[in-house]
């Protein structure tokens, strides 16, 4: 599998009789930072308490670090931050910290210190972990995960619920783990903007199904500037466009608009043709697509 640690394929997952997962197929690369991008009940919280150990897959093979065997031994390589971080209350950063230290047998006792620096939590001295605010809860949560040096960390909604100071502190966070660490992290949330400006790579799914697998440059290209074109009649408008001006680098999304890709210098002369030709035009300005946008057209539906 080359350079990949986490290998799923044809994975499938049914709670009673609810499929949840369906023959999904999944490859995270070493180093990367891959974004799980889809709705509630997508499936997302499944795939990562699968690859924890907690749930078992129906069907498929699961591989860590090129390995079928010895899943335990090797999600000991890896650590978890699954739905919300699991904090004391009543004990301080340090207190958290150093019960996860002797939890996981991290012997070195002076990487608290150090990761509290990493988090920004080394000034909080006494304070108990309930007075922290949610943002200070999820990077001390995010540094429990980052205590004993895993290869591999696992966030499901690391940035929910945070105010956008709190997104960009953990957004910053996951970076430096990836660039200075190597850390590989597989991460999950709602907030697709966010996801779009982190991941190195993209996995969508819909209904327990994987829609696509794609690179940050293979999304780069895919949602170029484009011409968001609207019409009282967008088929008459897809015939004017390849009859009357040539052109044939165009999508029709969801049947009520097209997205031209060729002459997006040349607006006034296609609002001009359009409009002789008897169409009412709604729309028609330069845009470009996002992450959601782009979503939504592979997903063919809105996410929550």
């Amino acid at each position: 599998m080359g350079n990949s640690v986490i290998s799923m394929r044809g994975l499938c997952k049914s709670y009673k009789k609810q499929e949840v997962l369906h023959n999904l197929s999944l490859t995270v690369e070493r180093g990367h930072i891959c974004g799980l991008i889809g709705p509630n009940g997508a499936g997302k919280t499944t795939i990562m308490k699968i690859l924890a150990g907690f749930f078992f897959p129906t069907k498929g093979e699961l591989e860590l670090f090129g390995s079928r065997d010895n899943l335990d031994v090797s999600r000991a390589r890896m650590s978890f931050m699954i739905e919300q971080p699991i904090i004391a209350g009543p004990m301080t950063a340090r207190q958290n910290l150093e019960y996860i230290r002797c939890l996981r047998g991290y012997p070195d006792e002076k990487r608290i210190d150090e990761i509290l620096d990493i988090v920004g939590l080394a000034n909080t001295g006494k304070k108990r972990a309930s007075k922290f605010s949610l943002g200070m809860k999820q990077r001390l949560g995010i540094g429990m995960a980052l205590l004993p040096k895993p290869e591999i960390m696992v966030l499901d909604e690391p940035v929910n619920g945070l105010d956008p100071e709190g997104i960009v502190e953990v957004r910053q966070l996951i970076k430096r783990m990836q660039e200075e660490w190597g850390v590989t992290v597989l991460i999950s949330s709602h907030l697709l903007s966010e996801l779009s400006e982190l991941c190195t790579d993209f996995s969508i799914i819909s209904h327990g199904n994987l829609i696509e697998n794609l690179s940050r440059e293979e999304l780069l290209v895919r949602c170029r500037n484009h011409i968001a074109l609207r019409t009282d009649d967008i088929n008459k408008t897809a015939a004017v466009l390849e009859d009357r001006l040539s052109i044939h680098d165009y999508k029709v999304i969801h049947g009520e608009e097209i997205q031209i890709f060729e002459r997006l210098g040349e607006i006034l002369h296609i609002s001009k043709t359009l409009t002789d030709s008897g169409l009412v035009i709604t729309k028609l300005n330069e845009e470009g697509q996002n992450l959601e946008d782009y979503y939504l057209e592979k997903a063919g539906g809105r996410h929550e």
